[in-house]
């Protein structure tokens, strides 16, 4: 399937799926973040599934082989969402998972209100500051920065996409967790899990993951016990192994 592949084009793989997925150094590459996401996330079995920020599809194609939901992949970037339809074809996923060009704040001119289940989103973690330094690469500054999707973007939208009690789980970052409540309850969209992963014992949280349901009970917050990434070896704990290769 190396026809699929352009100039600089590399195929990955996580093999805990089966998954193959096309990368490019020139262009922002899935990371933990996204396997932790499709990891977390309560993917239903059916339904509509929606993936916002999608990049080159990562997550939606790691969520593919654990439902039988129609996966709709929705990407802002040209390039991104191509090798997201490229690698789709590679997994031979064109029956459940499809990927839109689109930006998310535009999303109900292709998705109609009200008729999604699930969606996840690996959104841009930093605040767009006037004189905030950003990586030069276009691609990756975008992608990190909330230069065109704020926060309350993608609440926003997916307020009007989800069905009543469809679900969204977001990764990000802890020192956004209070925007991040703040813009959920604003959409009507009551947070449900919240787990804390910290790049190993004795340091401080990097990453956050949390879901949240639409029109659901505002009480029933449940934290779920820490996820730590490295040892004391500096190599990956068993449970982020097992997420990234395969065991149990």
């Amino acid at each position: 399937m190396t026809d699929l592949l352009l100039e600089g084009e590399r195929i990955d793989q996580l093999v805990s799926q089966g998954v193959q997925i096309i990368q490019s150094p020139d262009v922002f590459s899935f990371s933990l973040d996204a396997v932790l996401l499709a990891h977390f996330a309560s993917i239903p079995k059916r339904g509509t599934i929606v993936d916002f920020c999608s990049g080159n599809g990562a997550i939606a194609l790691f969520m593919a082989p654990k439902t039988n939901a129609e996966i709709i992949g929705v990407e802002l970037q040209e390039r991104l969402a191509d090798m997201g339809k490229r690698s789709i074809l590679l997994n031979h996923f064109e029956d459940q998972v499809t990927m839109k060009q689109l930006d998310i704040k535009n999303v109900l001119e292709e998705i109609n209100s009200d008729s999604v289940d699930f969606i996840t989103c690996n959104p841009p973690y930093f605040k767009e500051q006037p004189n905030s330094k950003k990586n030069p690469n276009p691609y990756y500054a975008i992608a990190r920065h909330e230069i065109h999707l704020k926060l309350d973007d993608v609440f926003q939208s997916a307020s009007k996409l989800l069905k009543m009690n469809g679900k969204i789980a977001m990764v990000h970052r802890p020192d956004r967790l209070m925007d991040i409540l703040d813009s959920m309850r604003q959409h009507r969209i009551a947070p449900k899990k919240i787990q804390f992963i910290y790049p190993k014992e004795g340091k401080e949280a990097n990453t956050i993951l949390i879901e949240g349901i639409k029109d659901g009970k505002t009480d029933g917050l449940k934290i779920l016990p820490p996820l730590y990434v490295y040892g004391e070896d500096n190599e990956y704990l068993p449970t982020i192994k097992d997420m990234l290769h395969g065991g149990k």
